[in-house]
């Protein structure tokens, strides 16, 4: 016991020290600041001053250039020119804006992929990318990474010392693509033989015996090619490692930039990127950045909320990253924001008046330290010319997302002059404190064996997500190393890999006081992705005090359960539990020949709860009550709000969005000094109030 409370000490201690060395980059007054993309190698030189000295005149602190530049730098191999660049950080400086430099890593300029073709990812069909558009690098390739080494020294030895470069962002929107080329081949067999060590290991793993898959050696194994072999034919095991390695390969990138940065720049310029696929690798396992950042684009032509929500945006895209990519006692700041309407949704509208407002508040409520928007101009050739910005299409003309930027940092500055550097978390938000356990691997698994087209598995963690924000609960998305003791309540929705350990550390954190929420296919397969020789489940027997009977699913029906005196509906997923005491039931369900069983229960170890919501609503509204009923046990209040609407507490300041089609009704203290906006938060709304 002495030894786990020295670890939990230990990680306490090194986050907060991490969080309290970030606070050097972003002062806490400062709340939240304010960028922009900026292109100028896209512009007349001509217009360049003109430029940066109506982004300053905005009201922007900072410009973000250059990710995409490589040919302006290096026009010929081993050639380099960097003297436009120094005149655009000097025009920055002049105009009193900072610089955030992006590593030109995310496309290579045409003569390299002439003479080097093998820098290029192959996709399934074996197929070579070509020169022409972003991203279809082979990141494993030593080719590349060699010219990626020297890029990035060259750029870190220009400017890791100028005072007006704040920060780096590495690469551009990494998403660990998939690679079948050579290179890529021979890393992959690598990582498999540092992982399993022994051939026969892998073949465990994988579970090759089946259909005569067995390897004799790690040189025969390939990337297994899910498009090649069909669905019917692809091993999980496999793909669930291409997927882990993929990811790997793409954080390995990151740090090998990062670690090339730190050689050369001040210790006051930090290093981040702007993750955009949340399925794609996990942003903390990435080691040498110092905190994350990531791209949002809320609307892209679905319907989302009532009849005005094609036009403000789907409110769970930024409700999840700003859980995410904010991670427990770290900074983190929004990269690239949605300027107005886009050029690749199904459908690209303008957006509501104020909605671009509503999202930079969203981020300020969820304790981004800045915003940013990619872009300042619209260009007028290219691949992204209906793709807005700030200003329209002359150059001179703020567009209505310029219009919401320039209304929120003027409103920015108001909260500044108000903020009280000695506020403290109201108690009651403080007791409703929720982490939700998220990991890529359980994604990647249940996407490839979802067992019913119904299942969604982003979605139905989303679901859980949605509820604890509509109660008004402060909400981290945890890794399985954060430190559960920090949260009144955790919930691990569907998270189907697990191992001893894992189911440890859940019961250590029930028995000191903790309340553990565990959902439907969680705690089914081992690491690997084998199911358990055991019966359902059986890894949370002791815990759930309950045994699985089996699952079932519906087809063209409804089925009911009754609990809390009220009928609800199910028909995606149900297990069919039996609790070890009749009292521990809180839901049965009341048709089918299993009429009786339970679908949900709760068991007490230690100090603390554990609750198995054993049933997959469309509606959402049994799991809803079953969540109220937990943080009431857990003497937690809880909040009403609908689905759209997001009241946050950051510093002080309680911060209000409204994503739906209708107005809302704020209850705000008669004492409280209201900011921004009013009582009546409309679509698109924003309110900004103290108590």
């Amino acid at each position: 016991m002495k030894k786990l409370f020295s670890i939990v000490f230990i990680l306490f201690f090194f986050n907060n020290l991490k969080a309290q060395e970030n606070s050097r980059f972003f002062p806490k007054k400062d709340l939240m600041t304010f960028g922009i993309y900026y292109y100028p190698e896209h512009w007349d030189k001509k217009e360049w001053e003109r430029d940066i000295k109506n982004i300053s005149e905005i009201g922007f602190e900072f410009i973000h250039i250059a990710e995409f530049a490589w040919i302006n730098f290096e026009p010929s191999e081993g050639v380099y020119d960097f003297q436009w660049l120094d005149e655009v950080i000097n025009l920055a400086a002049k105009y009193k804006l900072k610089v955030i430099l992006g590593t030109p890593t995310a496309i290579a300029p045409v003569w390299m992929g002439i003479k080097y073709p093998e820098i290029y990812v192959m996709n399934s069909n074996y197929q070579r990318a070509e020169h022409g558009t972003r991203a279809v690098q082979s990141l494993s390739n030593t080719v590349w990474k060699d010219f990626t080494s020297k890029i990035v020294t060259q750029m870190a030895q220009r400017y890791g010392k100028n005072p007006n470069v704040i920060g780096w962002q590495l690469d551009n929107e990494p998403e660990a693509r998939e690679d079948y080329s050579p290179s890529s081949q021979d890393a992959f067999q690598l990582w498999l033989k540092n992982k399993y060590q022994t051939i026969a290991a892998l073949n465990h793993a994988w579970g090759t015996a089946f259909w005569s898959q067995t390897y004799i050696d790690f040189s025969q194994v390939k990337i297994y090619n899910a498009n090649l072999v069909g669905w019917w034919g692809t091993n999980p095991h496999a793909l669930l490692d291409f997927k882990r390695y993929t990811a790997e390969i793409q954080t390995n990138f990151l740090d090998f930039q990062a670690a090339i940065l730190r050689k050369y720049i001040a210790n006051n310029q930090y290093v981040t990127t702007n993750y955009t696929a949340i399925t794609a690798a996990d942003p903390r396992k990435t080691k040498n950045l110092d905190f994350n950042s990531f791209t949002s684009y809320p609307n892209k032509g679905n319907s989302n909320l009532g009849d005005k929500g094609f036009r403000l945006g789907d409110p769970k895209e930024l409700s999840f990253a700003l859980s995410y990519y904010k991670q427990p006692n770290n900074v983190a700041g929004i990269m690239e924001l949605q300027p107005g309407y886009v050029n690749w949704g199904s459908v690209n509208p303008l957006l509501l008046p104020g909605t671009l407002r509503m999202w930079l508040f969203h981020c300020f409520g969820g304790d981004l330290s800045f915003a940013c928007s990619y872009r300042y101009r619209q260009i007028n050739y290219s691949s992204e010319q209906y793709h807005g910005g700030i200003m329209k299409l002359d150059g001179v003309t703020l567009s209505q997302g310029g219009k919401d930027y320039k209304q929120a940092i003027s409103e920015m500055k108001i909260l500044r002059k108000a903020y009280n550097p000695n506020a403290k978390i109201p108690k009651a938000l403080q007791v409703r404190k929720t982490g939700l356990l998220y990991n890529c691997d359980n994604i990647w698994s249940m996407n490839r064996q979802p067992q019913t087209n119904q299942w969604n598995a982003i979605g139905f963690f989303q679901k859980y997500l949605e509820i604890v924000k509509s109660f008004g609960a402060p909400t981290d998305i945890l890794s399985e190393n954060d430190n559960l003791n920090d949260y009144k309540v955790v919930i691990a929705p569907a998270y189907e890999l697990v191992d001893a350990i894992l189911v440890s550390k859940w019961e250590n954190y029930v028995k000191q006081g903790g309340n553990l929420v565990l959902t439907v296919r969680t705690g089914v397969k081992d690491r690997n992705g084998h199911l358990f020789s055991s019966l359902w489940g059986a890894t949370l027997y002791p815990l759930i005090d309950s045994k699985i009977d089996d699952f079932d699913q519906l087809v063209n029906t409804k089925g009911t359960i009754k609990a809390f005196d009220k009928e609800y509906i199910w028909d995606n997923w149900g297990d069919l539990v039996t609790p070890n005491k009749k009292e521990n039931s809180w839901a049965k369900y009341s048709d089918q020949f299993y009429a009786g069983k339970s679908a949900v229960v709760i068991n007490k170890i230690g100090k603390g709860t554990v609750t198995y919501i054993g049933v997959d609503t469309d509606d959402a509204k049994l799991e809803r009550d079953v969540l109220k009923k937990v943080y009431e046990e857990a003497g937690a209040t809880t909040e009403n709000y609908p689905e759209g609407v997001y009241v946050q507490w950051r510093d002080g300041f309680w911060v209000a969005v409204n994503y739906s089609s209708t107005d809302y009704q704020l209850e705000i203290p008669a004492k409280a000094e209201v900011l921004v906006g009013n009582a009546t938060l409309k679509p698109a709304g924003v309110t900004v109030w103290k108590n």
